[in-house]
């Protein structure tokens, strides 16, 4: 029967679903892994950087962006997608610092990204974001960790893993996870939980981590993220 309804995205099948939406999440969770992690200090990000080829210049793929000083983003799913809604969210923040002059709250930023995401689960002609977004975020000395998911909801986590093998690296959090961790600490939680599910080698090259303090929001470079691996080995 819900075969009927998979192709509508504005029509409810008789079980209440829109499957249009499942099929979203179904694309975010065989997206390459997430992981994020709050500290006491701040928020770390990490992400598993595929290239189909080793012909690809990875200098220019990225898993993560900057959207305010203070706030930054990565995600499981599809890069275009996610590409246009680090755009929608530049524009956002922008806005606020042009009305209000000061950096837009982190929970401001999400629940409008959120409504961006929202709209197009009701709109005709249009599909949903094939991607679920990771905000790291720094306000008034508060660490904000926050997950948007294709259907707009939005919802603050301690420690959380999207993407392929989600399931396997939040059991592996929900082990190791304790409220007083440390920045280096999380950073080091992260590399591991990323590791659970690995395919092949893991090398600086092919993994992203971004960190988000009182300073600012900033990527680590290959150098800083070698070093966290030999720590590790």
């Amino acid at each position: 029967m819900s075969e009927r309804y998979s192709f509508s995205l504005t029509t409810f099948s008789p079980s209440g679903k829109l499957v249009q939406i499942e099929y979203a999440i179904a694309a975010v969770a065989a997206g390459a892994p997430s992981i994020g992690i709050k500290s006491k200090t701040g928020v770390v990000l990490a992400a598993e950087k595929k290239t189909k080829s080793i012909l690809y210049d990875d200098t220019t793929i990225t898993k993560m962006e900057m959207i305010t000083k203070h706030c930054g983003m990565t995600y499981s799913g599809m890069g275009p997608d996610f590409r246009l809604l680090v755009r929608n969210a530049r524009k956002i923040a922008q806005q606020y610092y042009m009305k209000f002059n000061e950096e837009i709250p982190v929970s401001q930023l999400v629940q409008r990204v959120a409504n961006v995401m929202q709209e197009y689960t009701h709109s005709g002609g249009v599909r949903p974001f094939g991607v679920s977004l990771l905000v790291a975020g720094f306000d008034q000395e508060t660490p904000y960790l926050v997950q948007c998911d294709p259907s707009g909801a939005y919802f603050a986590w301690k420690a959380t893993a999207m993407g392929k093998n989600h399931v396997n690296g939040k059991t592996f959090l929900e082990k190791r996870y304790n409220a007083d961790l440390e920045l280096e600490d999380a950073v080091h939680t992260a590399i591991l939980t990323l590791k659970e599910g690995f395919e092949g080698q893991m090398t600086e090259d092919n993994i992203e981590i971004g960190i988000c303090t009182g300073d600012g929001f900033r990527k680590l470079n290959r150098t800083e993220i070698k070093d966290y691996l030999a720590a590790l080995n």
